[in-house]
């Protein structure tokens, strides 16, 4: 093995510094039609404005909690739902292929269905992000379960391990690879459902912001709700990055 790589100090920016580059160059060049893409100045403006109104704190809190209670569900059902079908049988025949169904559905195609179920209110915003979120968790930690080396199930019966102690033990250690990165997509995925159900009938969110502000021809506006996600995002990855490597420090990467 060579050595480890160095990490280039603040190597996820140049990315999205790049792309804001660009947009301010083509937009001082007269490239772009400020009706169809508001100039990065304009944009700056209004993120001030309705962040000095206060606007935009109120609509993000709203996202905010939409986002955190879906995901909270979410990733705790798909995890549930991978320990049962990971570690038995019957769990496996009953859930998995559920599970594999649901995945093959666009969550998106659901909303109109949700919307006859469960109403226009927040149930359906929280339930869809929960379903969004659901199958990444699954699908990952069902994987890292099952292709578990079936040593470790050997040796847990040799030292006659309790099926709580397996668990915590060796189950949950071993699909925590999985899990994370998982909960990883999940977190992405979150965001992405809530940008179209905010727009189901809400009266508040980030994403009702954006559909008031196409009504009108806004595209400053709409731009700073799509940073705000963007930035929302990058932030809830990081936060679970950061805590992957503490909980997985034990385990060597090439990262």
């Amino acid at each position: 093995m060579g050595r480890r790589r160095r990490r280039i100090p603040f190597a996820r920016a140049l990315g999205p510094v790049l792309l804001l580059a660009l947009w301010w160059v083509a937009s001082a060049a007269g490239l772009l039609d400020p009706q169809t893409l508001a100039p990065p100045a304009d944009v700056a403006a209004t993120f001030g404005d309705l962040a000095r109104s206060g606007e935009l704190q109120e609509h993000l809190l709203v996202s905010l909690r939409r986002a955190a209670l879906g995901l909270g569900f979410g990733v705790a059902a798909g995890l549930l739902l991978a320990l049962a079908a990971g570690l038995s049988r019957i769990g496996e025949a009953l859930i998995d292929g559920t599970v594999q169904l649901v995945r093959s559905l666009p969550i998106l195609a659901l909303v109109p269905l949700a919307i006859i179920w469960f109403g226009i209110g927040e149930e359906v915003k929280v339930i869809l992000v929960a379903l969004g979120t659901l199958v990444p968790v699954y699908l990952n930690t069902h994987a890292a379960l099952t292709g578990l080396d079936p040593r470790y199930a050997e040796l847990a019966r040799t030292v006659d391990l309790t099926p709580a102690g397996f668990l915590r033990r060796i189950a949950l250690p071993g699909a925590a690879p999985g899990f994370f990165t998982g909960l990883r997509m999940s977190v992405t995925i979150s965001w992405l459902v809530l940008v179209v159900s905010e727009q189901i009938n809400a009266s508040s969110g980030i994403g009702y912001l954006m559909t008031q502000a196409r009504t009108f021809g806004r595209t400053d506006v709409i731009v700073v709700g799509l940073v705000v996600y963007g930035l929302l995002g990058l932030l809830s990855d990081t936060l679970v990055r950061l805590f992957e490597r503490r909980a997985l420090a034990w385990r060597r990467t090439l990262a």
